[in-house]
């Protein structure tokens, strides 16, 4: 297996998806090997009326679909053939050095090298993703990850009949993105907002020149599909709708769900959904619909992209309906939907979640402005985790731990913000100057951890989806305000919370998650608007090794990139 597809026509993909969905059944019982090879490459693209080149994998946008079984081994051979330094990180969370994050896990790859990632599905049946993780590029470097369970196992949830994926790739800019914030870090601004959006690397009818640049799913009356949904999207939370059915939340990254059924999903960047739907509806065709999701008072990229569900024997000259999606600033359903997702937590998939904390955390996020004499302000917008803005360094900080290289970073990241106020109050405008450092937070193996993230009304509130490397974690509580140590523990749900990679912060409020830190090395953890990671939203955990050589960090692979 190699990745590649033939063609990106949505028959000969849905096709190809029942053919290893079969091939997966029949195959062995022993955990596989699956090898393939990206190659990035530059290629001209047109959309919105114009050509442009972008950076690729394989010639392909979005690029191949790595799939593999719970249990296997996948190796993917990544070959930079780009103008650019490239790293891919995996939404994977045992091998370390097969993690991707540039300057955190490892070097880039570049230009005219080549790195092999390597790593195991543990822990993980469902769908996750792939993405570049250095600069922008992953406006157009991303793909998906379709993990099937271990053999003899089934879903725990209605068979479908067949299944496609669903790639909000988002912001497409006509001109070169890496020229867009390079201009914008000059003046110490955010870049312009895209032109477009896009479903599987198509626009849609909504945006010029886009009537056959659609992604259109063919279903039969009756049947049953299952829809894999990622947010590759650059810096929005999205409300997706189909018109007229129902979507059931089964599975939230790469994790099962107790299953509910809604009209609406709200997904954040680096999230995946998985949902059945039912073709249950007159034959006719249908817009699958996405468009933001903000609820504070910045710009948003209001515009909404669309495909189409099209009932087989349907013409195309139909006009399909639209669903009612909900307002942009729609609080209450975006809290309504979160709260309902809960973990499947049977005896086959249990959710363990650590009743005992070893270690509370408490993490304010906030935006900030430090000077610059170049910017067209005077001031450099910020962002940072306790008042730090993260400080990129110029050497992979996994290499830095494991080889002791000294004066790369410090672990003196602070459990607590240096100074406590009243964090979602009135606008904070005054003195939002941030400290800057590569400064990291130490943790003892095998160590549970509580952290809660708290936004603030530094400049404004606003909701931030955070993504963690190296671990799944349990989100135990979420709310609106203060979080209050002395009543808000009470209310966690210690016994079926959701378990997953990605959890949104909510505007003016706080999110509680939990995890077991049993997985040595330097694991990264940002704001996933890479807006906000620019600015310094992030910051790493260097998790100790244990006793054993099995509970310790291993040795890094000999083509692992030189900086």
């Amino acid at each position: 297996m190699d990745g590649q597809f033939p063609t990106d026509s949505y028959l000969q993909l849905f096709f190809l998806g029942c053919f290893y969905f079969s091939w997966f059944l029949s195959s062995p019982a022993e955990a596989a090997v699956r090898k393939y090879q990206f190659d990035i490459r530059v290629k001209n693209v047109s959309k919105l009326c114009r050509a442009k080149p972008i950076v690729t994998v394989n010639g392909r946008f979005p690029g191949p679909t790595v799939y593999a079984r719970e249990g296997d081994r996948v190796l993917v051979n990544v070959i930079n053939s780009a103008q650019y330094n490239i790293s891919i990180h995996w939404h994977q969370f045992r091998n370390g050095w097969a993690d991707g994050p540039a300057y955190i896990t490892q070097c880039p790859i570049k230009t005219g090298h080549s790195y092999t990632y390597d790593f195991n599905v543990t822990g993980q049946r469902g769908t996750l993703w792939w993405h570049a993780h250095i600069l922008w590029l992953r406006a157009t470097v991303y793909g998906a990850i379709v993990i099937m369970p271990k053999e003899g196992r089934m879903f725990p949830f209605p068979q479908p009949h067949g299944e496609t994926k669903i790639i909000l790739g988002w912001e497409w800019w006509n001109s070169d993105v890496e020229t867009l914030v390079n201009e914008a870090n000059k003046l110490g601004l955010p870049p312009p907002t895209s032109d477009s959006h896009t479903i599987n690397g198509k626009p849609g009818p909504l945006f010029p020149c886009s009537s056959k640049h659609t992604f259109s799913m063919e279903v039969e009356a009756g049947k049953t599909y299952l829809l894999r949904i990622i947010n590759a999207a650059l810096n929005d939370e999205l409300f997706f709708a189909i018109a007229d059915h129902n979507m059931t939340v089964v599975e939230i990254d790469a994790v099962y769900t107790k299953p509910f059924t809604t009209r609406v999903i709200l997904i954040a960047p680096g999230q995946t959904t998985n949902v059945l739907i039912k073709a249950d509806q007159p034959r006719s065709r249908f817009f699958m619909a996405a468009r933001p999701f903000m609820d504070a008072p910045v710009p948003v990229d209001n515009k909404t992209v669309t495909a189409i569900l099209h009932y087989k024997g349907i013409p195309n000259t139909v006009l399909p309906s639209m669903p009612k999606l909900p307002a942009p600033n729609n609080t209450n359903v975006a809290l309504r939907y979160n709260n309902r997702l809960r973990s499947l937590n049977t005896p086959q998939f249990p959710a363990k979640v650590p009743l005992k904390v070893d270690r509370h955390l408490f993490y304010t996020v906030g935006l900030g402005a430090n000077p610059c004499s170049s910017c067209q302000n005077g001031t450099q917008l910020t962002a940072s985790l306790n008042n730090i803005t993260f400080v990129m360094p110029k050497v992979g900080l996994l290499q830095a731990h494991y080889f002791h290289i000294k004066g790369v970073f410090k672990t003196d990241f602070a459990d607590r913000p240096p100074v406590p106020f009243n964090y979602t109050g009135v606008p904070l405008t005054a003195n939002l100057g941030t400290s800057l450092g590569t400064r990291l937070s130490k943790v003892a193996f095998n160590s549970t951890i509580e952290l809660v993230l708290q936004d603030t009304n530094l400049l404004t509130v606003e909701s931030h989806p955070f993504h963690l490397h190296g671990f799944n974690f349990f989100v135990v509580g979420s709310g609106v305000g203060n979080f209050d140590p002395s009543k808000d523990p009470a209310k966690f749900n210690l016994v079926d919370p959701p378990e997953r990679n990605t959890v949104g912060v909510p505007t003016g409020g706080w999110t509680a998650i939990r995890f077991r830190a049993d997985n040595p090395g330097v694991w990264f953890m940002h704001c996933h608007l890479e807006l906000h990671t620019m600015w310094g939203l992030k910051m790493a955990f260097v998790v100790e090794n244990g006793k054993s050589p099995e509970e310790s960090i291993i040795p890094p692979p000999k083509d692992l990139p030189h900086c």
